[in-house]
């Protein structure tokens, strides 16, 4: 929030006009405005104007004051150089023109820029200093997945069984806790190298002795520092001398303190459950009950899972939260590991209507928001990226869309790989990506014309210069 403080004595002035009395006195009254993060806000401010006559007579004026503020500056947006050197990589067009337009700003918080896990291609995920990176390119939301420990307390970790690739655990006394304990690569005999480390394996109090790092590993290491050591080059260890493991409780202070929405994602448990008596309606159920503890409105939070069960169990117990609760989408690939007609994954996206459920079922059910990958919204028509057969059945059910991982890929010049794969040519058509630049192509069509509501991203840098300059809503 941003403080503006209005003086009154011109307002006070024009109401005195035409009193010609000698022992009028008028006096200067201070008052803070507080305005939000919108571009220009109307707010109306109570003015007290000091009359000294032979009675002093208080008079309160209730004045109409418009508040120029830019937008996001209040908050000191940070995109930093990537989105200018994403679109000094496009290819030549009106897009193009648009964004290099728009490079000096102003660039604000909007909740089409989503966190996920932080912002984690330079920064280890799920830490503070990843969140807090994130915010400060704008994200609106950020994202805690969920997991728990072996004392069942919530932590945020991408995977129930990932601590041995995201932290230093491998350096540790608690290396011995783990499902399995590092085992060195034979190169000659080919043999890689193992090791599976669970947040299940330790107590909360462990995890908290615990460092955050890039997520990566060196299968071919035969030592436990060479096995850590396997960021991927366009990635960076620069900012990974340090990083602070969060809870789940832990992260909800830090979001409010930071001012951003919340997204959690209930992850799948790696042990079977119940876990020790802890069932996964228990598990859905507490992660829920830390937001009430919180005092955090449902309507600041989009719960997240696979599970359609987990989906299903908040919209009947938790109606305030399942309302804007969000099925992360896999029904193609699911159903594309399980069938028995062969059918692929791009042919059950090109044809919905085969998809089980239907989109018309899970509205009838309740869901509200669905999050496939970006690669299932989109394909090649024509030479152009167009909204897929997926997309168009879903906006037709009446869903709402959010989507991931924009910044994910790595470089584009080959094609960007699993998230690209209906657009560069792997399935069907032409391929569309060639380059860094292409990420903002991808994202425009997402935005105009499947209409998401917002984008998961590595680097929320890019969705908030993106959304920034496209004028989209800010966050409030």
């Amino acid at each position: 929030m941003k403080k503006i403080t209005y003086l009154s004595a011109v307002i006070a002035a024009l109401l005195l006009t035409g009193c010609d009395d000698d022992n009028t006195e008028v006096v200067e009254v201070e008052k803070a405005v507080v305005t939000t993060d919108t571009k220009t806000q109307v707010v109306e401010v109570e003015k007290t104007v000091v009359v000294t006559d032979t009675v002093t007579e208080i008079k309160t004026v209730e004045v109409p004051v418009v508040v120029e503020v830019p937008a996001g500056g209040a908050n000191n947006m940070q995109v930093g150089t990537r989105p200018d050197f994403l679109v000094q990589d496009m290819d030549e067009g009106e897009l193009k023109d648009k964004l290099a337009q728009c490079a000096n700003g102003p660039f604000y918080k909007t909740d089409f820029s989503i966190g996920h896990r932080g912002a984690p291609m330079q920064f280890p995920e799920h830490t503070k200093e990843s969140y807090l990176a994130a915010a400060k390119m704008g994200a609106g939301i950020l994202e805690c997945d969920v997991t728990f420990t072996k004392d069942k307390e919530l932590v945020c970790r991408h995977s129930q069984c990932d601590l041995h690739t995201t932290t230093n655990i491998l350096e540790t006394d608690l290396a011995e806790k783990c499902s399995i304990p590092f085992v060195p690569a034979d190169p000659e005999n080919g043999v890689v190298a193992q090791a599976k480390c669970c947040t299940s394996d330790i107590t909360l109090a462990e995890f908290k002795t615990l460092e955050g790092k890039m997520d990566a590993s060196n299968p071919n290491g035969t030592t436990v520092a060479e096995y850590m050591n396997g960021t991927s080059n366009w990635r960076t260890d620069l900012y990974a001398s340090r990083g602070t493991l969060m809870t789940h409780a832990e992260s909800i202070d830090l979001f409010k303190a930071l001012g951003v929405k919340m997204t959690p994602e209930l992850k799948s448990p790696s042990v079977t459950m119940p876990f020790d008596g802890f069932s996964q309606q228990d598990y859905a159920q507490k992660m829920i009950d830390e937001y009430k503890s919180a005092g955090v409105e449902p309507k600041h939070v989009w719960a997240q899972s696979f599970n359609r069960d987990d989906i299903n169990y908040w919209i009947a117990q938790n109606p305030e939260f399942g309302a804007q609760a969000v099925y992360l989408d896999d029904r193609y690939d699911a159903q594309n590991v399980d069938n028995e007609q062969g059918v692929t994954a791009q042919q059950l996206v090109n044809n919905p209507e085969l998809l089980v459920p239907t989109m018309a079922e899970l509205a009838a059910d309740g869901v509200k928001i669905i999050a496939p990958p970006m690669w299932v919204l989109v394909t090649e028509e024509n030479g152009e990226m167009v909204p897929s057969a997926y997309a168009k059945a879903a906006r037709e059910a009446g869903l709402g869309i959010i989507t991931w991982t924009l910044e994910r890929s790595g470089h584009l010049t080959e094609g960007g790989g699993w998230y690209y794969q209906s657009v560069n040519g792997a399935h069907r058509g032409d391929g569309m990506i060639n380059n860094d630049g292409d990420t903002f192509k991808l994202l425009d069509v997402l935005a105009k014309d499947v209409g998401v509501m917002g984008v998961f991203s590595d680097w929320p840098a890019t969705t908030t210069y993106y959304a920034s300059c496209m004028g989209m809503p800010a966050s409030i």
